[in-house]
């Protein structure tokens, strides 16, 4: 059996760089672990690019508002937790919003923000790939946690996609990841390869729950997910389900070339 992670996908990150700060939002949850993290990038004596704003809390608003100037505030996908608090920061900093997905390379001051395009825990989850001074950090966004693993949002979230960000992700060895929920970590690309083999192992389960007679998604999770607070079976359903889309789809693959005459 694969157990449930509980834990960081590599090792915790032991300090963020200089030129980085985070503001956790007072939203802790069963799916916002301690929080949803804001993120600060900025230049000495620069502005700040802000990433996700977080929720719709005045004081978690002002926070961040006071590491102004805010040269522009930027989203990893439009989850409501990530979001909510968008138009109040905008209100608070008259900093420009740009809305997911996020496709603008931005530059603060010589901090260079790249985009990367992650779908899969949502439909337009981006990840943010920073460099400043030489040093390279990744902002994961829900794509990879702080610690357990994510959801794959289905219908909008899909599993094929995120198996491809994954992929995408494995490539930053040893830059750091900071993500949307949880404590960063040493190692995005550790960190992507781990959560890919944990999402293969876990749709090896669903595909056997499957093949021994299980139809409806909540069965599938019953079996697969038996070792999860049920707080959580709601969320491991979204997962199932787009486990069972991607396995339909693997066994009916479309045609290609053909046409009806």
């Amino acid at each position: 059996m694969v157990s449930h992670v509980t834990t960081p996908a590599a090792e915790v990150l032991a300090a963020l760089p200089d030129w980085v700060t985070l503001v956790r939002a007072p939203n802790p949850g069963p799916m916002t672990l301690d929080g949803t993290n804001t993120w600060l990038l900025r230049a000495p004596n620069g502005g700040s690019i802000v990433v996700d704003p977080g929720p719709l809390d005045e004081g978690h608003l002002r926070a961040v508002a006071a590491h102004g100037p805010v040269a522009a505030i930027v989203l990893t996908h439009g989850h409501i937790d990530h979001t909510e608090g968008v138009r109040r920061l905008a209100a608070l900093t008259g900093a420009r919003v740009y809305d997911p997905p996020v496709l603008e390379h931005l530059d603060a001051d010589g901090v260079v923000v790249e985009p990367l395009v992650t779908p899969g825990h949502s439909s337009d989850s981006v990840c943010f790939v920073v460099r400043y001074r030489g040093e390279e950090i990744v902002l994961t966004g829900d794509t990879i946690l702080g610690r357990g693993t994510t959801v794959v949002a289905w219908p909008d979230g899909d599993l094929g996609d995120y198996l491809a960000s994954l992929g995408k992700l494995a490539a930053f060895d040893g830059r750091p990841a900071l993500p949307g929920h949880g404590p960063s970590l040493s190692d995005t690309g550790v960190a992507a390869r781990y959560y890919r083999q944990h999402r293969e192992a876990r749709l090896a389960q669903v595909r056997s729950a499957v093949q021994a007679g299980a139809t409806e998604a909540a069965d599938v999770v019953a079996v697969v997910y038996a070792d999860v607070d049920r707080a959580l079976w709601p969320a491991a359903e979204m997962s199932v389900r787009a486990q069972l889309d991607f396995l339909r789809r693997e066994s009916h693959p479309p045609a290609h070339g053909l046409s009806a005459t």
